[in-house]
C-alpha cells in the first residue's frame, strides 16, 4: 500500500478533529444546560467522559435538538464552514438574554488560524414547552489534548461560582455563525447575536487540537 499523501493526512486530521470538537460540544451544551439550572437535575444523568462525571439531558425532546445541532455541526467542520457557536439562556418572562457562552471556532492550516470568511448567525431555537499535516499532528497527542478539554469543563463548572442565579424559568437558543454559501437545515433561520446588554464578559479556557482551536468566553448580566 502507497504512503499517504500530505493532503489525505489532513483531510483524516480534519475528519478527526471535527469528530472530537462535535462531541465537546454536545457535552459542552449539556452541561450549560444543566449547570445553569435550565432544566432541572433530574431530567439529566451522569456518565464518564474526559475522565469526569458529565451530565447528559434524559429529555427525548431535548436530546433530538442536540442532536440535530451536532450532526449539521459536524459537517460544517469538516467543510472549515462554521466559525462560532453561541449558547443564549432567555428568560420566559421579560424575553431578556441574561447568558450568552460563544465558542469561537478556528481553523488551522500551516499551524496558523485561517480568518473566516464574513459568516451570519443562523439559530436553531428550542423551548421544552412550546501546511506541512504531518508536522501539526506530532504537536499536540490525544492525551494533552483531553487534558485541555477536561479543564475547560472544570471551569465551566466552576463558573457557577461567579455567575448570577438564574431568576424564574428560562428557555435557551443555539447561535451558529456559519459561511456565507453553507447549506443549511430548511427549519434553520436566520438570528441577530441575541447579545446581553450591559455584560460583563468572562474569557474562559482555549483548547485547541492539531486542525482547530476553541476559545469560549461567557457574558453575563448583572444582578439588580
Amino acid at each position: 500500500m502507497p504512503p499517504a499523501t500530505e493532503s489525505e493526512i489532513h483531510k483524516l486530521q480534519i475528519k478527526g478533529s471535527a469528530k472530537l470538537v462535535t462531541e465537546f460540544f454536545n457535552y459542552g451544551l449539556n452541561t450549560i444546560l444543566y449547570q445553569r439550572g435550565v432544566y432541572p437535575p433530574e431530567d439529566f444523568s451522569a456518565v464518564k467522559k474526559y475522565g469526569l462525571t458529565m451530565m447528559t439531558s434524559l429529555d427525548d425532546q431535548v436530546k433530538a435538538y442536540l442532536k440535530k445541532i451536532t450532526s449539521q455541526l459536524q459537517k460544517w467542520l469538516l467543510k472549515s464552514k462554521i466559525s462560532k457557536l453561541v449558547v443564549v439562556i432567555t428568560s420566559k418572562e421579560t424575553g431578556e438574554h441574561v447568558e450568552r457562552w460563544q465558542f469561537d471556532v478556528n481553523i488551522f492550516n500551516n499551524n496558523s488560524p485561517v480568518p473566516k470568511s464574513s459568516s451570519g448567525a443562523t439559530s436553531a431555537a428550542t423551548d421544552k414547552e412550546n501546511s506541512d499535516p504531518t508536522a501539526a499532528a506530532a504537536e499536540k497527542s490525544d492525551a494533552e489534548i483531553q487534558s485541555d478539554i477536561q479543564s475547560l469543563f472544570r471551569q465551566i463548572t466552576a463558573s457557577v461560582t461567579f455567575l448570577p442565579v438564574l431568576d424564574g424559568n428560562c428557555t435557551f437558543n443555539v447561535l451558529v455563525y456559519a459561511d456565507a454559501d453553507s447549506e443549511v437545515p430548511l427549519e434553520w433561520g436566520d438570528s441577530d447575536a441575541k447579545e446581553v446588554k450591559n455584560a460583563e464578559k468572562v474569557m474562559l479556557r482555549s483548547f485547541s487540537t492539531n486542525s482547530h482551536r476553541i476559545d469560549t468566553v461567557v457574558s453575563y448580566r448583572l444582578a439588580e
